[in-house]
């Protein structure tokens, strides 16, 4: 079972996609908004994080920046989501994905079952 890890501050969002991907049949974690990303994927040891680009306090382009620079952290496949379309800078910085919100429950499938395969 893939364990995906959702780094998102909007409550409503984490619920929703919470239960979407739970029965899809994926192991879910999620995490506050002021918790630390990355001590949170050293615990939980995901397979892929979603993760909004903007996260409270914390700057989503930074933690790709030190997820890439972390040998024990590379595998991790990192899909972003954000309101205003980043993707160049987010497939620069080392992201996987980038996702443009408000999405699809589909699409956002789509792109796990991709990391599934990959």
């Amino acid at each position: 079972m893939t364990k995906v890890l959702l780094a998102e501050d909007d409550r409503t969002m984490v619920s929703l996609l919470t239960t979407l991907l739970r029965m899809e049949g994926y192991d879910v974690a999620t995490l506050s908004a002021d918790m630390d990303v990355l001590t949170a994927l050293q615990h939980e040891k995901p397979e892929v994080l979603f993760m909004d680009v903007h996260l409270g306090k914390q700057n989503g382009m930074e933690i790709i920046d030190a997820i890439r620079r972390d040998p024990a952290l590379a595998k991790v496949r990192i899909i972003m989501a954000s309101g205003m379309n980043l993707k160049e800078e987010c497939l620069q910085r080392g992201a996987d994905h980038f996702i443009l919100k408000p999405f699809m429950p589909d699409d956002l499938l789509s792109l796990l079952k991709q990391n599934n395969s990959s």
